[in-house]
């Protein structure tokens, strides 16, 4: 058994793809709300510097999901599902222009997906993710 915190609808995969090959390297944070509500927020890889205070969910599209320990301390029962709908995101993430927002879903772990990723999966912070010797590439 395997199981990702955070997945991706083929909608949301596809303009991951776009955004990519307008701005190459990506990266997401969960917005914990402010200026642009709570919201998944992508950004040029890099761009938004992340520290032990963001946690790394797993990757979406091969790209870099974070999260606050705040929130991931609320959320962390449940899996995120990024999903795209019409209408104009936040003012800070790539995709505004397009006419598309990233949107967040979720769903509760299951008890056996709960006690796997106490096992198998901690959310490492930014710094322990950022010493692992690849960034892992998964869809």
């Amino acid at each position: 058994m395997t199981v990702d915190r955070v997945t991706a609808t083929p909608q949301a995969l596809a303009l991951i793809d776009k955004l990519r090959a307008e701005h190459g390297p990506l990266m997401f944070h969960q917005s914990g709300g402010c200026c642009d509500g709570s919201a998944p927020m992508c950004y040029p890889d890099g761009e938004l510097i992340v520290g032990d205070g963001d946690r790394l969910l797993g990757h979406i599209g091969g790209m870099p999901f974070f999260i606050s320990a705040p929130q991931f301390e609320y959320w962390q029962h449940t899996q995120l599902i990024i999903d795209v709908v019409p209408g104009r995101g936040g003012m800070f993430s790539l995709e505004g222009r397009h006419g598309e927002r990233f949107l967040t879903r979720s769903r509760l772990f299951t008890d056996d997906e709960n006690a796997w990723l106490q096992a198998n999966a901690p959310a490492l912070t930014a710094t322990q993710a950022a010493a692992l010797p690849t960034r892992e590439v998964a869809a």
